[in-house]
C-alpha cells in the first residue's frame, strides 16, 4: 500500500485535529462572536448598573425632597402664628429653618442627575413637575417671605387699622415695594406650577401637585390684593392731599345688583391719615334727575334709564365702576363746586362684622326731638351690636317707623357711629382687617378712585366689581338680582345659587347657571308685614309676592341657551354687555313659594374650574353659592 505522505504532521487531512479552511473560519467567527457578546454583555451591565445607581440616587433625591418639602409644611403654621402675635424674634428663627428645608429641597430637585433623568419617558415628566415645586417653594420663600419678614414692623396689625381719627400712611408706603416684588414672585411661580402638564403625572405627584397650585393661588391672591392695599392706600388716604369720598350704604332688604338700594350714604374726608366723616343723609335727597345722568348706552339697555335718574337705582347694574361714576356724577351735579375723588359701598353684613371686632356702638342723642328721641318709643335699639344690627336695619326699623325719611336717617346714622368706631381705633385691630378681608371676599365692599393709576390697581380685584374685560381666573359667570317690588320683601327671601356643567351633542361646553328662591315671609304677609315692606302693591305687585329680575351673566363669547322656570321654558330677555352673554328672567314669588330658575351658556370656552360671581344678600356667600357640579368632560 502507497501511503499519501503529504500534510503528515499534526494537522493533516483526516487527522483528529484537522479544521480545514471552513473550519478555521468557523471558529474565528465563533470566537468573534463570543467576544462581541462579551462585551455587549458588559457594556450592558455597565448600563444596568449605571441606570441602577441613578435610579438609586433620583431615589435619594427624591426622599430629600419629600422630607424637606413636609419639613417646610410643618413649619409656615408655626411662622403664620408667630407673625399674628408678633414675636419677631421667633418668626425669625422659624424663617431660617423654613429656608434651609426649601433651599435643600430645590437643591435635591434640580441635581445634575435629576435632570438627566428627566428626559426620559414616563418617569421624566414627573420628576421636571416636581423640579418645578421645590423651585417655586424655594423662590417664594426667598424672594417673597425672607423680605416681608424684613418689613415686620411695617406689617403690624395695628399700622394698618386707624388710632384716634388717623391712619399712620408711612409703614404702608415702605412696605409697599416689598410687597409688589412678592406678589409678582408668587404670582410667577403660580403660573408656572399652573402650566405644568398634570396628564401625564402619576397620581402620586399629581395629586400633592394641585394642593400646591391651590395653596399658591390662595397667597398670590392675598398678596396681590395686599400689594394693591400698599400702593393706593396712602394716596387715597390723603398723603398727597384731602380726599372726600362718596360711601353708598347699601340696604339688601330691597335687593340691587351689587347687594342693595342705596337708601343712605355718608361723606367721608381723608387728609395725610386722617379720616373724618364730614357727613350723611338719605339717598332720597338727591331726587330725580331730569335729563337723566348718561350712563353707557349698553348697560341702559339692560338696566334701563332708571340708572341715570335716581340715586337709589344706579347700581341696578353690577358693574361698580358704572355705579360709582355715575353717582359721582349725580352728587357733584346737586352740590356745585364740591369734588368725590372716590365712592365706596358696602352694607349691614359689613356694619355687623365690623362690630364684632370693634363691639357695640351707643347711637348719640341729637337733642330734643333728634333721632334718639325718635326711636326710643318705638323700641328700635340705641346700642348696635353684631347680633342685632342685621334685623334691625334690615326689617325692625322699617316694622317699627312708619316716616321713610327717619328710616334712613337712622340707618345713616348707624352707619355714621360704625365708622366713628372704626376710626377711632376701637376694638381688635386684626379683626377689623380680617373682617373687612371678609367683606371684600364676599363682594360686600367696593371701592372705586377717580384717580386712574389708583383705578387700574383696584379694577382688577374683588374691590373693584369690574364685570367685563380680561380674567386669568377661569370663566366668569354671574348671578344678579334686581328688586321689582318696589320695597324691603327681600330680608325673606332665601337663595341659592348652583353651577352645573355639561357636554351638548356636538361635544361642546356648557354650564347651567341654576338659582332657587324661597320667600320665607309668613303666609300671612300682605295683613300682618306694614304696608312699607310689601310695597302695599304700589308697583303693580301683589302684597306679600316678590319681584325680582334674576340676571345671568356667561363667560365672554358663550351663548345664552334656554331658559326655564320650574322646569317649563320662558322667555328671557337677552342682552350683550361687552363680549359677555346677559339673560334677564323676572320672578313672582307668593310667601312660602319656591321657585327655580336655569339659565344655561353653551360653547363656553373653558379649561379652569370657572367662577361666580353673586350679588351679596342678607345670606351669607357659602349659604348662597353651591358646590359646582362640573358634570364630564367634553371630548
Amino acid at each position: 500500500m502507497v501511503r499519501n505522505t503529504r500534510n503528515t504532521g499534526k494537522y493533516a487531512e483526516g487527522s483528529a485535529y484537522y479544521f480545514g479552511e471552513d473550519n478555521r473560519s468557523k471558529l474565528a467567527s465563533t470566537h468573534l462572536t463570543r467576544h462581541r457578546l462579551v462585551r455587549i454583555a458588559a457594556v450592558l451591565f455597565a448600563l444596568l448598573l449605571l441606570a441602577l445607581m441613578i435610579i438609586a440616587w433620583v431615589a435619594f433625591r427624591a426622599d430629600q425632597v419629600r422630607s424637606n418639602l413636609e419639613a417646610a409644611a410643618d413649619v409656615l403654621p408655626r411662622l403664620q402664628t408667630e407673625l399674628v402675635s408678633g414675636d419677631g424674634a421667633a418668626a425669625q428663627r422659624s424663617l431660617d429653618q423654613l429656608q434651609s428645608h426649601t433651599t435643600e429641597a430645590r437643591r435635591a430637585g434640580t441635581d445634575p442627575l435629576w435632570r438627566a433623568a428627566s428626559i426620559m419617558p414616563i418617569l421624566g415628566p414627573n420628576l421636571s413637575a416636581i423640579t418645578e415645586v421645590t423651585v417655586s417653594a424655594d423662590d417664594i420663600v426667598q424672594q417673597a417671605v425672607a423680605p416681608m419678614l424684613g418689613r415686620f414692623d411695617s406689617l403690624d396689625w395695628d399700622s394698618l387699622t386707624p388710632d384716634q381719627g388717623r391712619i399712620d400712611v408711612a409703614p404702608l408706603q415702605e412696605v409697599s415695594p416689598t410687597l409688589a416684588g412678592a406678589a409678582r414672585t408668587t404670582q410667577l411661580s403660580y403660573e408656572r406650577l399652573e402650566d405644568i402638564d398634570r396628564e401625564q403625572l402619576f397620581p402620586e405627584v399629581a395629586n400633592p401637585l394641585l394642593q400646591a397650585i391651590d395653596t399658591m393661588d390662595g397667597a398670590r391672591r392675598a398678596l396681590n390684593s395686599a400689594a394693591a392695599a400698599a400702593e393706593v392706600l396712602p394716596p387715597m388716604l390723603g398723603a398727597d392731599g384731602p380726599r372726600t369720598y362718596l360711601v353708598l350704604i347699601q340696604n339688601s332688604a330691597e335687593i340691587r345688583a351689587t347687594g342693595g338700594i342705596s337708601g343712605a350714604y355718608a361723606l367721608i374726608r381723608t387728609d395725610a391719615g386722617s379720616i373724618e366723616l364730614i357727613g350723611q343723609g338719605s339717598g332720597a335727597d338727591l331726587g330725580r334727575f331730569d335729563p337723566p345722568i348718561e350712563v353707557d348706552a349698553e348697560q341702559e339697555r339692560i338696566y334701563s334709564s332708571q340708572m341715570g335718574t335716581f340715586f337709589q337705582s344706579t347700581n341696578l347694574t353690577p358693574d361698580f365702576p358704572t355705579v360709582a361714576t355715575t353717582a359721582q356724577a349725580m352728587w357733584e351735579r346737586r352740590n356745585p363746586g364740591s369734588t368725590i375723588d372716590g365712592v365706596i359701598a358696602l352694607d349691614a353684613v359689613v356694619l355687623a362684622d365690623i362690630l364684632a371686632s370693634t363691639g357695640p356702638v351707643e347711637l348719640a342723642a341729637s337733642g330734643e326731638g333728634g333721632l334718639v328721641d325718635l326711636i326710643v318709643p318705638s323700641g328700635l335699639p340705641t346700642s348696635l351690636t353684631s347680633e342685632n344690627v342685621v334685623p334691625t336695619l334690615l326689617s325692625d326699623v322699617y316694622a317699627r317707623i312708619e316716616d321713610p325719611a327717619v328710616q334712613d336717617e337712622y340707618f345713616a346714622s348707624v352707619a355714621g357711629q360704625v365708622f366713628t368706631a372704626l376710626a377711632e381705633g376701637q376694638g381688635d385691630s386684626a379683626g377689623i382687617v380680617d373682617s373687612l378681608r371678609r367683606s371684600s371676599q364676599e363682594q360686600r365692599l367696593y371701592v372705586w378712585s377717580d384717580v386712574p393709576a389708583e383705578q387700574d390697581v383696584i379694577g382688577p380685584t374683588a374691590l373693584g366689581g369690574r364685570i367685563t374685560g380680561p380674567s386669568k381666573d377661569g370663566a366668569a359667570f354671574g348671578v344678579y338680582f334686581n328688586d321689582g317690588t318696589g320695597a324691603k320683601m327681600d330680608y325673606y327671601v332665601e337663595r341659592t345659587v348652583q353651577l352645573i356643567g355639561s357636554c351638548t351633542t356636538d361635544g361642546s361646553r356648557g354650564y347651567t347657571v341654576r338659582v332657587t328662591m324661597t320667600n320665607t315671609a309668613p303666609a300671612d304677609a300682605a295683613e300682618s308685614l306694614p304696608a312699607y315692606v310689601t310695597g302695599a302693591g304700589a308697583f303693580g305687585v301683589e302684597p306679600g309676592t316678590v319681584r325680582t329680575d334674576v340676571v345671568g351673566y356667561g363667560p365672554e363669547r358663550s351663548a345664552l341657551g334656554t331658559a326655564t322656570v320650574d322646569g317649563a321654558e320662558v322667555p328671557v330677555a337677552s342682552f350683550l354687555h361687552g363680549d359677555r352673554p346677559v339673560g334677564v328672567i323676572t320672578t313672582h314669588l307668593a310667601p312660602q313659594q319656591t321657585t327655580i330658575v336655569d339659565l344655561p351658556f353653551v360653547d363656553v370656552s373653558q379649561e379652569d374650574e370657572p367662577a361666580v360671581s353673586v350679588t351679596p344678600t342678607v345670606q351669607r356667600l357659602q349659604d348662597v353659592l353651591q358646590t359646582a357640579d362640573l358634570g364630564p368632560g367634553c371630548s
